[in-house]
Order: structure tokens, then sequence, then C-alpha cells
């Protein structure tokens, strides 16, 4: 039996990861689980997101997966090494890779982020950062508004356009060359922000960097996928199934023609 890797969001962000994965590791089934239900995690305090994050955990290692990749910032910074405690097989967060791409293409020193209240006052992005430059300037800003409208499909509409201005267009002000996009919900309105940023500020999707960090660590262990054959994914929600299969359809595209989803609503919330 083929070992998937197990993937973890808040609802629907963590499809960005999946998409990377899927992309780049085309071999590799995907056992997917969006908290729909309980979205969004960034206002809640950092116990119940452990308590959330450790629930789907629980429920995830019945599939046996061989590596465990929590697609969610929020949940990234509040519960990484507490799950890591807990499992024998790796656990990858999605804030590390984004701080390194960041890293890598500011040219200023100067970098955004933009992300839930959950992640940005927990600075976990920050002390990621500085520790690969002591030297680099940061702009942090919470944007609680972004979430629900990527979770309602709501991806580009004149209502999603003024929360997005009135949300960051300050952040203009600053000489950002660089935006981290730290909610893997935010690829989804990628195509405004940059609008409102400037085709001159690079936005950073950790979920890029995310993806090449599974290859290398499955490579590393002897791990990778093999064969000819594709693989039968399986997509879980905990909320509106029919919402999260039209988002998930939408995002996801060509890859979901290429390979079959399993779609199932567990029963743990």
């Amino acid at each position: 039996m083929q070992q998937p890797i197990a993937i973890l969001d808040s609802g629907v962000g963590g499809l960005t990861v999946a998409k990377e994965v899927m992309r780049q590791l085309p071999l590799e089934k995907l056992v997917y689980y969006g908290d729909t239900a309980r979205t969004p995690y960034g206002p809640r305090s950092s116990e119940e997101v452990v308590r959330f994050t450790r629930e789907i955990v629980e429920y995830l290692i019945q599939f046996q997966p061989k590596m465990i990749v929590i697609a969610c910032n929020t949940a990234t910074a509040a519960g990484l090494e507490d799950i890591r405690a807990r499992v024998d097989i790796p656990v990858v967060g999605v804030i590390n890779p984004g701080a390194r791409a960041a890293i890598g293409f500011t040219v200023t020193g100067c970098v955004g982020i933009i992300g839930t209240e959950g992640t940005i006052n927990s600075g976990a992005y920050e002390q990621a950062l500085r520790k690969l430059d002591p030297q680099v300037k940061v702009i942090s800003e919470a944007c609680p508004r972004f979430v629900p409208l990527v979770e309602k499909g709501n991806f580009r509409s004149y209502e999603t356009y003024e929360t997005i201005r009135s949300s960051i267009g300050h952040l203009r002000e600053h000489p950002i060359d660089t935006l981290i996009l730290g909610c893997t919900h935010y690829p989804f309105l990628a195509e405004t922000i940059s609008e409102i940023m400037g085709q001159d500020v690079k936005l950073i999707s950790s979920a890029d960097e995310t993806a090449r960090e599974i290859s290398v660590i499955l490579q590393g262990r002897g791990k990778l996928a093999a064969g000819d054959r594709l693989p039968v994914h399986q997509f879980f929600c905990s909320g509106d199934q029919q919402l999260f299969q039209s988002i998930t359809r939408q995002w996801l595209g060509e890859q979901i023609e290429l390979t079959p989803i399993i779609w199932q609503i567990p029963t743990i919330v």
C-alpha cells in the first residue's frame, strides 16, 4: 500500500500547498483535511488551535502517512512543535519555507508579511526572517477579513477589491519589495493583492517552497513514490462539502482531471 502525504488546513487554504505537491510530485498520494466547519483559526487562542490540530492529526494517522504537512500558518505557528513531539514521522510547516524564499528575493531588505491575527501576533515569521538575516526590516499586518472571503469562494469582486485595498493599501508607504502571503488562503487573492501592491512587489507563497522541502525530505529518507501509476487522492472537509468541492475543483483545475479524488466527510468534529 502506498503511504500518503497528509495535509491539513483550517479550510481550503492548504489547497495551495496541495496543488504544488501534485504538480511537483505527481506520483504522491495525498490525504487532505480541511477544517471548514471551524475556520477561521486566526482569531482563536493558540490553545484552541493546538487542540484542533491534534484532533485532525489523530484522525489522519489512521491512513498511515509518511509525512504530515501543516498547511496552515496559524496552526504552524501554534502547534508545529507540539505535533512533532507526538508523531514519529516528519512534520512540515509553512513558515520557514516562506521566510527563506523572502530573504532570497528581497533587495531593499524590507519584507512585508500579511496573515491572520494568530500568525501575526505569534511573531513566527519575524523570528524566522531574523534568524536568516538579523538586519531585515519587517512590516506586518493582520488581515482577518481575507479568509472568510476565500472560504465563501469570493475571490474576485468589488467587495474583495475594497476589502484588500483598505486592509493593505497603506503598506505601499514602506519600501517593501517582497510580501509574504502568510496564510495559505491568500494565494486565492494574489491577483488583487498584486494589483494593489504594484508589480514591483514580489509576492511570496509558501506553497512552492513547502512542496520543495517535502520533496527534499522524502528523497533523503528514501520515501519518494515510485512507479508509473497516478494515485487516488482523498479529500476531507468538516463543513459544507458542496462548497468545498466547488472551490477545490476550481483551484486544482487540470490536476483534478489527471488524478481522481475520493470525497469524504469525517466524523471527528
